[in-house]
C-alpha cells in the first residue's frame, strides 16, 4: 500500500512558508539581476566606437585627465579653432605647463595663449565643480567635453547636474585596445565597464535624488570666498 504525501501534515504546513520565503527573496533579486543587465546594455549602447568632429564650435573645450590621448586630442580640437580655450582639469599637482608641452608636440603656444590648468579635481564630480567655476569666470555657455569613450556617459551627467545653463558637445576619445579587439574578449575591458557602469548608475540615483530635493553633491556648492582661478600657463 503507497503512502501519498499529505500537505495537511505539519511537516507540509512548514515546507509552504519555506517555499514562499524563496520566492520572496529569489524574485526581486531576479528582476534586480535583470534591470541590471537591461541598464548595463544601453550603458554600452552610449559608448561611441569611433572618433568623429563635434558637430560645431564651443566656447571652450575642457578635457578631463586619466586616460590615454585625452589631452593630445583636446589640443588638437583647440588647434582647429573648436573652441576659445582649454581647462585640462584634474592635473598632477607636481605637473605643470612644460611637463604637458613635451608630451604634446607642437603645443608649446597655445600652451603659453590659450590653456588652463586644474590641479585641484581629484574625481568626476570635482572635475565638473571646477568646470563649472571656470566657465562662469570665463562667461562660456558652451564647452566641448573631451574624455574616453567609457567614461563620457558619467561625465555628462556631473557636469550637466553642476553647469544646466551650459551646452556640452560630447567629443568620446576612443583608445587603441578598444579599436584593436572587442571589449567583451578583454578580461580587463570587461572590469573597466562594469566598474564604470556601477559608478555612472550611481551618479544618476544621487542627481535624481537631487531633483528631489535630497542634494548630496555638498562638494559642489560654491564656497563662500572667491572662487579660485584655476592654474594657467600664463597670465591672464
Amino acid at each position: 500500500m503507497s503512502l501519498q504525501s499529505d500537505d495537511t501534515s505539519p511537516n507540509g504546513f512548514a515546507a509552504r512558508p519555506r517555499g514562499w520565503l524563496r520566492a520572496v527573496i529569489v524574485a526581486p533579486l531576479a528582476l534586480a539581476f535583470v534591470a541590471a543587465a537591461v541598464g548595463f546594455v544601453g550603458f554600452l549602447s552610449q559608448l561611441r566606437g569611433v572618433e568623429t568632429d563635434p558637430p560645431q564650435n564651443a566656447d571652450g573645450i575642457v578635457v578631463l585627465t586619466g586616460g590615454s590621448s585625452r589631452v593630445s586630442d583636446a589640443m588638437e580640437l583647440l588647434a582647429a579653432g573648436y573652441g576659445k580655450r582649454l581647462l585640462i582639469s584634474g592635473v598632477h599637482p607636481t605637473n605643470d605647463a612644460s611637463d604637458i608641452s613635451r608630451s604634446v608636440p607642437d603645443s608649446k603656444g597655445l600652451m603659453s595663449c590659450c590653456v588652463d590648468l586644474d590641479r585641484s579635481a581629484l574625481n568626476t564630480r570635482s572635475n565638473a565643480a571646477e568646470t563649472r567655476r571656470w566657465a562662469r569666470e570665463r562667461g562660456f555657455k558652451s564647452l566641448i567635453v573631451v574624455t574616453s569613450n567609457y567614461h563620457m556617459p558619467r561625465a555628462i551627467v556631473e557636469l550637466s547636474h553642476a553647469m544646466p545653463d551650459v551646452t556640452l558637445i560630447p567629443f568620446a576619445v576612443v583608445g587603441d585596445k578598444w579599436r584593436d579587439e572587442p571589449w567583451w574578449t578583454s578580461g580587463a575591458t570587461f572590469r573597466l565597464l562594469l566598474s564604470e557602469y556601477a559608478k555612472y548608475v550611481a551618479a544618476e540615483m544621487r542627481v535624481r535624488l537631487a531633483g528631489l530635493g535630497l542634494d548630496l553633491t555638498s562638494d559642489l556648492a560654491e564656497p563662500a570666498a572667491a572662487p579660485r582661478r584655476p592654474a594657467t600657463a600664463q597670465a591672464n
